[in-house]
């Protein structure tokens, strides 16, 4: 229902209750029919379900039977290090769901202990989870608010809502009937709602919902109804490991099948058989994504961004879209004031400079510092309401400090600000008399001045031009306040308003807002150019997010705007159509943050979402990757999130996309490298028969070539520093498959050539009477090493890369050739793998066409780099 549409004497009927609360035996009754005020949970699945749902993926059961082939092998070793994979896959999955589900908890925890209420006629604090519909509660400063109230009291109430609306100024109260239809949250000035803050001033509202019928509560339920997305990464090796398990197991059969045919033995062929089903399965795959995700996330949290679950590293890099939150992620969070009008003098107040004391300027300021309400706490912190803090640093910046100011000119009375004058007055001593200065809003204050203080002296005001003025500084988002004064012989003796302010000497215009970031533009500037769109969804007024998308550069011009209003009344479709090119929300409401989304994951995009109030909570959840903020974030938002930025601050989410797009690259090179070998090992076992060889290679071959090659190696590309055009790419597809831009067709043609280079040494071997089937071993394991040097770079040579820029893997490197060289020179390990020594001829040859690969992937970058991508 909107209760902020209905009079009071109207809510009062229709909850059947009164100014002086409900009687002790109704509300009783009311909390028996309609339960506490508290946010319910959803039935909880027990935590073993929750692990064990872990194990359905196909790529685990694929693993899972590869640990049973290994271990009938005789692999132990093998066998211990995928069920270990496994289950530290399972046990990460569990806690990312076990987190997202704490969400809730932290959601009910935020609930006030206790309430001010009327029961009886008389003030009590009852337990917040005693209110009910109809209650009577008092509000003061400093409280949350308890339920949400439609307000009957206002006395300069004003309370921050930015957990609710992401608005960074407290909003002013009062109580009096709105007539507009679907008004968003922020716009409802007669509505105070569950665990907001009474900043100022007083109150008291009747209670016209509780627990899960609060806003709050609705944002609860949406908590609980949002679906969890899989990662982009999730959703390709899903694709890819169902799409290898059948492949592989086809290939094994005809492998199988032709082996037989050919009078192989059966013992052999099946061994040779289930071994290539081992040596095809990259089991080093999920170590290999943990361990770079692992790796991401230790170098995101030193530059202030902390990971809460690690797919999340990763799908960063796949994001089309970032929905940014404005205030204090774009925004400092700070209201400054950045231009002033004095006279008709506009000037930024990086310009200002006072001069004489006759000069507007100089009155101006003095009133800033006077007419204020700040205070600098014992350790020199200034504290007070954002407006009048901003006020008082402009005028303490250009030397009216107020604690001096109040000094030679003392506060003498005062008529405070209230919501219906819209202006506030203090009294002075003067160096000739006393002076009085008024601030607020400009429409008032126009009409109860006649003259404006000039460069030139006094003079008759120019209404329309101030009002011209004043279009133009709120066109650029800025907050105007008005500034007046009038010169008093004695101090009046009626200090009412009416008599008071009047007649006043207009000093000028002060326009403030809570101004981006400098390093924002840098980082918006940076996302367009690794094509992902930026857009702003905030809670504040539109002309103020158009101004800050315009300076920090997510917008080029007045297009693509849309309001909280318009999102309501727009259908389905239609929003549908033109998502994709919004690129500022304001006023927007919890439920529409989620709308949008879910729209954009509609069109097909990634979203990355930041946000900090409980407001943005379900969005958080629902997008692809939620980012919370870490200083002025909810304990709400931080669960519901992906991410926390511990710096709030929007350059971070850049640093973090970059550290995701390193990773995939490198969890691709890891694929192309580890899928390459593999098959070149089926294909070297499947090309030799074709040419009359007999089978190159036993199991325990393909056993080690897999065990060492797949190993350190692999887990080597995950240290590989981000390539130079990183950040200049679009974002990948988010329907492309793995194996896109080349890569499949690499493994094909490189797999390909590793497997005639091992049957040409197969063939050339035997020729000459030589030890050819050590020699298959270990060209074979020697050209996936100098494959995976080569793969390091797409583009870039590896002598221009440098051997040493990736220390891990040229030790991987060395160790792989040593431990090679041992199973063919070590004598006992001879009869373990079926090796003879080699003789120095037989060696320089082998080296010789171990080479062949490097120099082949080499040769292909170099034609890359000068004739397709120059």
């Amino acid at each position: 229902m909107e209760w902020y549409r209905k009079k009071i004497n109207e809510i009062i009927e229709n909850l059947s209750t009164s100014l002086s609360g409900l009687s002790s035996e109704t509300a009783q009754l009311r909390l028996r029919e309609h339960g506490p005020n508290e946010l319910k949970e959803t039935k909880k699945r027990p935590l073993i379900f929750m692990f064990l749902e872990q194990f359905k993926d196909f790529m685990i059961l694929v693993l899972i039977a590869a640990a049973v082939i290994s271990g009938i092998l005789g692999d132990v070793t093998d066998t211990i290090v995928i069920i270990i994979i496994v289950i530290l896959n399972a046990v990460i999955g569990f806690v990312q769901k076990y987190r997202a589900e704490k969400a809730m908890e932290a959601l009910k925890k935020m609930a006030s202990p206790t309430a001010l209420v009327l029961r009886d006629g008389t003030p009590s604090r009852i337990s917040a989870s005693e209110l009910v519909q109809g209650d009577v509660v008092i509000l003061e400063a400093g409280n949350a608010v308890p339920a949400d109230v439609r307000l009957v009291e206002a006395a300069q109430l004003k309370i921050d809502e930015a957990a609710l609306t992401g608005e960074s100024v407290p909003v002013e109260k009062f109580t009096d009937e709105l007539d507009e239809e679907h008004l968003s949250i922020g716009d409802r000035k007669n509505m105070a709602y569950k665990d907001t803050f009474v900043s100022y001033g007083r109150g008291a509202g009747i209670v016209v919902a509780t627990g899960m019928d609060t806003e709050l509560g609705r944002i609860a339920a949406m908590l609980q109804e949002g679906e969890q997305v899989q990662t982009p990464l999730q959703k390709r090796l899903a694709k890819f490991g169902q799409k290898l398990g059948i492949v592989v197991l086809v290939l094994c059969v005809v492998f199988f099948g032709i082996g037989i045919t050919r009078g192989e033995p059966l013992l052999l062929m099946l061994l040779t058989a289930i071994s290539l089903a081992v040596a095809a399965i990259p089991e080093a795959l999920p170590a290999v994504i943990t361990i770079s995700l692992a790796i991401g996330a230790k170098k995101l949290v030193k530059q202030n961004a902390l990971i809460r679950n690690l797919p999340a590293v990763e799908t960063l890099g796949s994001i089309t879209y970032i929905c940014s939150d404005k205030t204090g992620t774009l925004t400092l969070n700070k209201m400054t004031v950045e231009e002033i009008c004095a006279g008709y003098n506009r000037v930024r107040t990086s310009d200002l400079i006072a001069e004489g004391q006759d000069n507007p300027v100089h009155y101006l300021l003095a009133a800033l510092a006077l007419n204020n309400d700040a205070q600098m706490d014992a350790e020199g912190k200034i504290i007070g309401d954002p407006t009048e803090i901003a006020l008082y640093n402009i005028a303490k910046d250009k030397g009216f400090e107020r604690n001096k100011m109040e000094q030679q000119y003392p506060r003498l009375a005062e008529i405070p600000f209230d919501s219906e004058r819209k202006t506030m007055t203090t009294f002075h001593g003067w160096t000739e008399g006393f002076v009085s200065f008024t601030k607020g809003a400009l429409e008032p204050l126009l009409e109860k001045s006649d003259t404006v203080l000039t460069s030139d002296g006094i003079k008759p005001i120019d209404a329309r031009e101030y009002e011209k003025i004043n279009e133009e500084m709120a066109a650029n988002g800025l907050r105007v306040l008005c500034i007046a004064m009038k010169r008093w012989d004695v101090l009046p003796d009626n200090m009412l308003p009416s008599n008071i302010e009047k007649g006043l000497t207009v000093l000028g215009l002060v326009g403030m807002m809570d101004p981006p970031r400098e390093e924002a533009r840098e980082a918006v500037s940076l996302c367009k150019a690794a094509g992902i769109k930026p857009v702003m969804i905030t809670g504040d007024h539109p002309a103020t997010a158009r101004a800050v998308a315009k300076r920090i550069g997510i917008m080029e011009d007045d297009t693509g705007v849309i309001t909280g209003r318009e999102l309501e009344k727009i259908t389905w479709p239609d929003f549908l159509a033109q998502v994709e090119k919004i690129r500022v929300y304001a006023r927007v409401a919890p439920e529409q943050k989620l709308k949008i989304v879910k729209a954009l994951q509609e069109k097909g995009q990634y979203i990355a979402m930041t946000g900090d109030g409980v407001n943005d909570a379900p969005a958080l959840k629902r997008s692809d990757i939620g980012i919370a903020m870490g200083i002025t974030g909810t304990d709400v938002s931080k669960e519901a999130a992906h991410m926390i930025l511990l710096d709030d601050n929007f350059a971070t989410v850049v640093k973090a996309v970059r550290e995701g797009r390193r990773i995939f690259d490198n969890i691709r090179k890891f694929i192309k490298y580890t899928m390459t070998s593999n098959s070149g090992e089926i294909l070297t076992i499947f090309l030799a028969p074709f040419f009359g060889l007999p089978i190159p290679l036993l199991p325990i071959h393909i056993l080690w070539i897999n065990l060492v090659t797949d190993g350190l190696p692999g887990l080597a590309l995950a240290a590989e520093p981000a390539e130079k055009d990183v950040m200049k790419r679009p974002p990948r597809h988010p329907q492309e498959s793995i194996f896109a831009h080349g890569l499949g067709t690499h493994i094909i043609w490189v797999g390909l050539l590793m497997g005639l280079i091992s049957v040409f040494v197969q063939a050339w071997s035997i020729g000459r009477g030589y030890n050819w089937q050590t020699m298959v071993f270990t060209v074979l394991c020697l050209n996936q090493m100098g494959h995976v040097l080569a793969i390091r770079s797409e583009r870039e040579s590896l002598f221009r890369q440098g051997l040493l820029s990736n220390k891990p893997l040229l030790g991987a490197f060395a160790l792989t050739f040593v431990l090679q060289m041992a199973t063919i020179y070590v004598p006992f390990l001879n009869p373990v793998f079926k090796t003879v020594p080699l003789a120095p001829g037989e060696l320089i040859f082998t080296l010789m066409l171990s080479s062949g690969v490097f120099i082949a992937v080499e040769v292909e970058k170099f034609i890359k780099r000068k004739f397709i991508m120059p």
